[in-house]
């Protein structure tokens, strides 16, 4: 094996001397070729040593490892000069290589130097000054000084009701709310009534009211958020949920850059968190999305909110911690949701109702409106009469319209006298407002102390407010029995089985036969008018029309009336009482089955009735 003898793993020395000449200039050769690949301090023991096998052992040592001189036996010093020559080949070409790579990156740094220099250049200025250049600076420079420019507060904001006193005409809703606020353990909550009755101030007393208590669990921070329920709609991509929270994937166009370039999505909580250890307040929570609600009482249970993402990578060490807790853990949502809404109860969600107690604001009064309007008046220093405040009452049920129209008069007297801001509100200052605005009064039937036949003031309910209804009929004796019925083709078809049961109770009640009598029944203003509850007015309004009797027309009435002449409970009586009161009509007739729900009520007289004779006998005071 060219002189070579493995023997035990010991290679074999050699003493073939015709070769020495040519191993001697081989190994020289070597030396001088290592010198060149390395370092001089690890060559620096070649030059002292004359041997040549110890010169190979050296160069084996520095090039491949160290090998003791007894391994090496009869011609073994060939093999490893090949063995050096082999690796001083691999050394010299990766150095070859190296060094042409080395070459073409100079090149490029000497063709491509600007470029480079600006970019460092860039990187360092985006690294102390970030995005900022003269034009965003300048820009910013014009926000600051607007934000020193600053107009009187909102006239409105003078006049919101600041202690829970000044809430008027609801102060059993109030003290209800409250006590469900302001307790160890806070309910969730939903205010039913009119618009602008007070029902989003009486949500912030609440909670101011609820953090002064020393057994509270709100904190002296809670937020009070506030959110308009007909201002969200749902995304079925779920890119944004403003309520709820949504994420924002990489692949997104609002994604934070620096999460995106890692691939990281970010989730972004909601009003729900926002509102942690607080309240939300969703105004007219009736008008919420369905999927919005099924989500939100999912939410209501866990209080939290998950988040999920397929680009999240529970593995990835790049992601944010605090992205990790809310993919992991979630977002905080434990707080009171107090909802209003201008919809009856029975138009809410089922499942939402259950999970919330119920507080219902009642319609405002005429006096509760002049009370307001003087009120509001006083926080604006300017004076304003009885007469005037009853005439701005006299154009709208809510509070709020009624700040409106006095803050129009307020800025109108300012405007036109340039009179002294502290100055009385004139009453022709009001009326000029209330004809320039073109309102409409809201009470066009007024209660009369007179009598008359065939009239007959009814009761109706539209949402939370109460109106006065006025029937009117007329009748004529026929000499045959092929009589007619007429009512209002636009009125319901309930109302006008209304009629022919009253037809019924009248010719029971009096004997008269009622196919002798052409009766021509009318609701006065048009509409549809629909339900039982005009059944009772209805029938006194027969009975007036062909018993030819004066009726009393300071007197409202509401009841369904059956075939036997009984008088049956109605829905809405409360806000029925409240038009009949503002209409200021002296009494009101009720079905005796509905007296608990009037308990409380007071500026009128409330008389129950259980059936028609009562009735009769108060209408027509037999």
């Amino acid at each position: 094996m060219n002189n070579r003898i493995l023997r035990k793993g010991v290679l074999k020395v050699g003493h073939n001397h015709s070769n020495i000449r040519s191993k001697d200039v081989s190994i020289d050769v070597l030396v001088d070729f290592t010198k060149k690949l390395y370092s001089s301090e690890k060559t620096r023991k070649l030059d002292s040593i004359t041997d040549n096998k110890e010169k190979v052992l050296i160069l084996h040592e520095i090039i491949a490892g160290k090998i003791k001189p007894d391994e090496v036996v009869e011609d073994g010093l060939d093999s490893l000069i090949e063995i050096i020559k082999d690796k001083l080949s691999d050394v010299a070409a990766k150095r070859y290589i190296e060094d042409g790579i080395k070459k073409e990156v100079l090149k490029r740094m000497e063709t491509r130097e600007k470029e480079y220099l600006n970019e460092m250049k860039l990187q360092v200025i985006k690294k102390h000054t970030g995005l900022e250049n003269a034009s965003t600076l300048r820009k910013y420079a014009d926000l600051e000084r607007m934000k020193q420019i600053k107009l009187s507060k909102s006239i409105m904001d003078v006049m919101r009701p600041k202690k829970q006193e000044e809430v008027i005409g609801q102060q059993n809703s109030v003290t209800a709310l409250i006590s469900k606020i302001a307790s160890p353990f806070p309910q969730h909550v939903i205010l039913y009534g009119p618009p602008g009755v007070g029902k989003t101030t009486a949500a912030r007393l609440a909670l101011d009211i609820a953090k002064a208590r020393r057994y509270t669990p709100f904190g002296k921070n809670a937020k009070f958020v506030e959110v308009d329920a007909t201002t969200l709609r749902w995304d079925p991509k779920e890119s944004i949920n403003p309520l709820l929270g949504s994420v924002h994937d990489p692949i997104f166009q609002g994604a934070n850059k620096e999460l995106a370039e890692m691939g990281v999505p970010e989730p972004k909580p909601g009003l729900v968190t926002e509102a942690h250890g607080g309240v939300l307040f969703i105004d007219e929570i009736g008008e919420l999305d369905v999927m919005f609600q099924n989500k939100l009482l999912k939410v209501l249970e866990d209080k939290k909110v998950k988040f999920d993402s397929s680009y999240y990578d529970i593995n990835n060490e790049n992601i944010p911690l605090y992205i990790k807790l809310l993919f992991e853990e979630g977002a905080p949502a434990d707080f009171v949701l107090i909802g209003a809404t201008t919809r009856s109860p029975e138009e809410i969600n089922p499942a939402l109702r259950s999970r919330c107690t119920e507080v219902f604001f009642n319609p405002l009064s005429g006096s509760d409106i002049s009370v307001i309007v003087k009120n509001a008046a006083n926080k604006l220093g300017a004076g304003i009469s009885d007469e005037g405040a009853e005439l701005i009452s006299s154009y709208t049920y809510e509070a709020r319209k009624a700040v409106n129209i006095l803050a129009d008069c307020y800025s109108t007297m300012i405007c036109d006298s340039c009179e002294d801001k502290d100055s009385e509100i004139s009453t022709d200052c009001i009326k000029d407002v209330i004809s320039k605005g073109r309102f409409v009064p809201i009470n066009k039937k007024k209660a009369e102390s007179t009598k008359e036949v065939g009239r007959i003031n009814g009761l109706g309910v539209n949402g939370f407010l109460g109106s006065v209804i006025e029937f009117e009929a007329v009748c004529f004796t026929r000499e045959d029995e092929a009589g007619s019925v007429r009512f209002n083709d636009t009125a319901g078809s309930m109302t006008k089985d209304s009629l022919f049961n009253a037809l019924s109770v009248v010719r029971k009640i009096t004997g008269r036969n009622m196919n002798q009598f052409d009766i021509h029944v009318n609701c006065v203003g048009g509409g549809k008018v629909d339900g039982p509850s005009a059944g009772a007015a209805i029938t006194c309004l027969v009975y007036s029309a062909v018993l030819e009797r004066p009726a009393r027309q300071d007197t409202c009435i509401t009841g369904e009336i059956s075939l036997r002449g009984t008088i049956k409970a109605v829905g809405g009586i409360v806000e029925k009482i409240h038009g009949a009161k503002r209409a200021g009509f002296k009494n009101v007739i009720i079905p005796e089955e509905n007296k608990d729900e009037a308990k409380g009520l007071d500026g009128i007289n409330i008389i129950t009735a259980g059936n028609i004779q009562e009735m009769i006998s108060f209408m027509f005071e037999e």
